[in-house]
């Protein structure tokens, strides 16, 4: 069974718009090819503090990330240090801010748009600043990742979803044409990717109120997605039980067959085959 894993974060994507929208995805879901789960985001619901949940396990008092004014290297381990430590490669195509977490902050726009260095916490990675940049476009940074270097662990965030939910609201046309598009996109990739034999994770790091606000407590702020494709868990829709955000990254690493860090969380993902 392959040990290789490609995570998709799309930022800003509400669990109940992405059952709406993502229309191939379902479909995965409906033959029993992908499992659907509902997480519960960490506080607070916003993007830079979330990566550093996603990425290394540990909540907001833990790894003193606690806004998006927060510009400094992560002191935590992340899926990225723990796949290096265990001989693995890792790549992204991600916005900026993931950067300046793991490999250094503040971020060059001229030195550090793409990276190749193997002794870097993030060894290959693509990085953006408009916040603009199509979603199109981080996903096939990607793929160029993907096929140029073979990486166990690939982390995509695109930021379109994000972008049209602040400027329009959650409940706007304009916020679910988005996801729409990513849908698409991803239903030309998913198949490839499956072939291949990914272990494949589709989430948020925060939902979107309908004001187009996020950092709360609301529910449509916190309640994100989480599909996976992967041998080792049962297809489903398990609405029985929420996620914790926290439980992510701890997940990663068992698909990748790698020890989690000490600080992150023991968790059982129900449908998960040991």
């Amino acid at each position: 069974m392959s040990n290789k894993v490609i995570a998709i974060v799309v930022d800003g994507m509400r669990y109940d718009k992405a059952c709406e929208a993502l229309g191939f995805i379902q479909h995965l879901v409906e033959t029993n090819q992908a499992a659907l789960y509902k997480v519960k985001s960490e506080l607070p619901s916003l993007s830079r503090p979330l990566y550093e949940v996603l990425l290394t396990g540990t909540p907001a008092s833990v790894n003193g990330i606690t806004s998006n004014q927060a510009v400094r290297l992560s002191t935590e381990k992340s899926l990225f240090h723990l796949t290096k430590e265990n001989g693995l490669r890792n790549g992204t195509a991600s916005y900026y801010w993931v950067s300046e977490l793991y490999n250094r902050a503040p971020f060059h726009f001229i030195e550090d748009r793409e990276q190749e260095d193997e002794s870097n916490p993030i060894q290959y990675g693509k990085f953006y600043w408009d916040d603009d940049y199509p979603d199109s476009h981080v996903l096939m940074d990607a793929e160029a990742l993907r096929r140029k270097y073979d990486p166990h662990f690939l982390y995509i965030h695109p930021l379109g979803v994000d972008v049209k939910g602040e400027i329009f609201g959650s409940e706007s046309k304009e916020y679910r044409e988005q996801i729409l598009k990513v849908g698409s996109l991803l239903a030309q990739l998913l198949p490839i990717w499956m072939k291949e034999g990914y272990h494949i994770l589709i989430t948020s790091d925060h939902g979107m109120s309908e004001t187009g606000n996020h950092g709360g407590i609301t529910d449509g702020e916190r309640d994100v997605p989480l599909f996976i494709i992967s041998p080792k868990v049962e297809p489903g829709i398990y609405n029985n039980e929420v996620v914790p955000q926290l439980g992510f990254a701890p997940l990663v690493c068992e698909l990748l067959n790698i020890e989690p860090s000490d600080k992150m969380i023991s968790y059982q993902l129900p449908g998960f085959k040991r």
